[in-house]
């Protein structure tokens, strides 16, 4: 694992992890079967709400790195929260596979020609991101510390 931290820093991994969700927060508003982005359908604000949760954690990740401070009960509460949306990115994976297997069944309709490369698109997309976000973790673990508060107030210098 230590020399897949020197290949993939923390900044490239935070920087690619915000790349893959911006692509998939709009993504999700492109409707595969039509070729058509739907703005109006509630269900694609879904992602890109717990979306932002995500880059909220990224960011508190970066703060805390570039600060050198200690991690703090507010960022374990995103990075709780954020293990709770690692199971809706499963269900994403989950719902990108099935969409790309329904190509066989809707074989007699008219489907677009982009419908192959957008579904496999979103499927490595939505693969790759809890990959990143446990990766994240471990950096945060690593590179931050862990979450021990009992002597939280012992490591402060307030003469800093």
């Amino acid at each position: 694992m230590n020399t897949i931290s020197k290949i993939i820093t923390w900044k490239r991994n935070l920087i690619a992890s915000i790349l893959v969700l911006l692509t998939l927060m709009v993504l999700d508003f492109y409707g595969i079967h039509t070729n058509q982005f739907y703005f109006l359908k509630v269900d694609n604000y879904i992602f890109s709400t717990l979306a932002v949760v995500h880059l909220l954690y990224l960011y508190v990740v970066w703060f805390k790195i570039r600060e050198d401070e200690l991690p703090d009960p507010k960022m374990r509460n995103v990075e709780y929260v954020l293990y709770l949306i690692l199971f809706v990115y499963g269900f994403k994976i989950y719902e990108s596979l099935q969409i790309l297997n329904s190509a066989q069944i809707y074989q007699d309709q008219i489907i677009p020609s982009t419908f192959k490369p957008m579904a496999t698109l979103n499927l490595i997309l939505f693969s790759i991101l809890p990959i990143m976000t446990l990766y994240t973790f471990w950096l945060r673990k690593k590179m931050i510390g862990v979450y021990n508060f009992d002597n939280y107030n012992s490591k402060l210098n307030i003469w800093q």
